[in-house]
């Protein structure tokens, strides 16, 4: 089963695909996605078109996004949110099953501890996917998270 997994963001949009057979997850590709300057709707696409030719080229089984948090700042939570809807709409192009997922859901599936921090989370893909955590940025590696956690929630993978 392949499975994606997305860390959404208007500035840095991180991604990871994974591939999962058995109890074994291999990591297949991951990266972010810089939207650079530009207007909204520039930013919008940039993100939308490079997760398009993500998911045509792994054509995943399920995808998980990380939902939003919503905290102090209203104007983030809505810029995020745009970053979120062109997320949605690329899933809904494959006409692939999405799962959305807390941060804290997501830390507590990978780390076992919902409040982890980022450097923790990373580690933790870095051992789970066999990587070195050098390698994998952070925004990456969230996504990575996201995506096992969707493997592990929807009954795919017994890590």
């Amino acid at each position: 089963m392949i499975i994606a997994g997305v860390d959404p963001g208007l500035a840095a949009t991180g991604y990871g695909v994974i591939e999962q057979i058995g109890n074994r997850i291999t990591p297949l590709e991951w990266g972010v996605i810089r939207s650079g300057e530009g207007t909204l709707a520039d930013r919008l696409q940039k993100i939308h078109n490079r997760l398009v030719d993500v998911f045509e080229n792994h054509n995943p089984d399920l995808i998980g996004v990380e939902d939003i948090f919503i905290g102090q700042n209203p104007r983030s939570a809505l810029m995020l949110g745009h970053a979120r809807g062109v997320i949605l709409l690329a899933a809904a192009s494959r006409e692939c099953r999405v799962y959305e997922y807390p941060a804290r859901s997501v830390k507590q599936s990978v780390v076992g501890n919902g409040g982890a921090r980022k450097e923790q989370v990373r580690f933790m893909v870095s051992r789970l996917l066999g990587t070195g955590e050098k390698k994998i940025a952070m925004d990456a590696s969230d996504a990575l998270a996201v995506a096992i956690c969707c493997s592990m929630r929807n009954g795919t993978n017994k890590v």
